[in-house]
């Protein structure tokens, strides 16, 4: 879908509604309900727009102080001018928006943020279809858009579930698990990994099989691994390598990387962090595209809430 060109249909179809039902006979002090799809549309069109050319926060930053400059104004300024005049549509709903948007804005930059998985690279844990909330102040309070840390609260730690900005993308949000902290050294061959030198633990389980699209399906290996405090399960296939090197881009501090038929070895550098997939030979992560800046942290994935396609995941931890 080309959500630019959706978000500009609805700018310009916002104005012609409530031209059109301005036309219309108000009920008190309602306005037409052509006139209320109007704003909303432009509401709609303008948030879609912003967010093809900066990241959602940005845009609902945007928003509060728009709204609240217009809810400023009118309490203050234009409220005690206007007296017994009919106060204009756009000022009764950007005042209205304001609050709504605000409480919106405070709670995802600070408190939680809903994550919704795209992709299959963190089975068996997570599929397609989950929805997950983020602690946004597991890994410190964070000043909204600039992302720099405020009050120091805690760090990301080995095998934690993280969310964060796609370095190569940061208006995307990505999904993979903290393999390596700065300092570490991450070595992945022969479906192995070892950090510092020290292999992590991993055992045998059953195979585990699913569906790709509706169509496909895929069977793995399955791993038990335990980094850090975390224990969960990883999937591998046998035939395919540890890296496509194909796929290998030239990203911030490759040099400090060495790839290899068997595999790779990696340095982390300083303020950064190694991430991957537990869906080892599905997963497009920090093998392929490099290191995460702790500028691009956005939080901690601790719950599934809603999977409409299995209920029975609500309310399931991630390890």
């Amino acid at each position: 879908m080309n959500w630019l060109l959706l978000g500009i249909v609805f700018v310009i179809l916002g104005p012609v509604l409530v031209a059109i039902g301005a036309k219309h006979e108000r009920k008190g002090s309602e306005p037409p309900s052509l006139v209320q799809y109007g704003y909303l549309a432009v509401v709609m069109g303008l948030f879609i727009v912003l967010v093809q050319y900066c990241s959602i926060s940005a845009a609902m930053l945007i928003f509060v102080l728009v709204t609240g400059v217009i809810w400023g104004l009118d309490r203050f300024i234009w409220a005690k001018k206007r007296g017994e005049t009919p106060i204009a549509d756009w000022v009764e709903y950007g005042r209205g928006f304001f609050p709504v948007l605000l409480a919106v804005f405070v709670l995802r930059s600070f408190v939680v943020e809903p994550f919704q998985i795209p992709s299959s690279s963190m089975r068996p844990g997570l599929v397609v279809g989950d929805f997950i909330l983020v602690n946004k102040f597991a890994y410190g309070l964070r000043t909204p858009v600039i992302n720099n840390v405020m009050v120091p609260v805690g760090k990301p730690e080995h095998g934690d579930v993280m969310v964060f900005n796609y370095p190569e993308n940061p208006s995307l949000n990505y999904i993979k698990r903290v393999i390596g902290l700065p300092g570490d050294t991450v070595e992945y061959r022969n479906k192995k990994l070892t950090i510092n030198g020290k292999p992590v633990p991993t055992t045998d389980m059953p195979d585990h099989q699913y569906v790709e699209q509706g169509t496909y399906l895929i069977n793995n290996k399955q791993y038990n691994e335990k980094l850090g405090l975390h224990d969960y399960s990883t999937l591998a296939m046998a035939d395919v390598p540890s890296v496509n090197m194909g796929e290998v881009r030239d990203f911030p501090f490759r040099e400090d990387c060495r790839y290899d038929e068997e595999g790779f070895s990696c340095k982390v550098p300083e303020g950064h962090f190694f991430m991957m997939g537990d869906n080892r030979d599905h997963s497009a992560d920090g093998r392929y595209w490099g290191f995460v800046p702790d500028k691009y942290v956005v939080g901690k994935a601790f719950l599934i809430w809603l999977n409409f396609k299995d209920m029975g995941r609500v309310g399931t931890s991630i390890r």
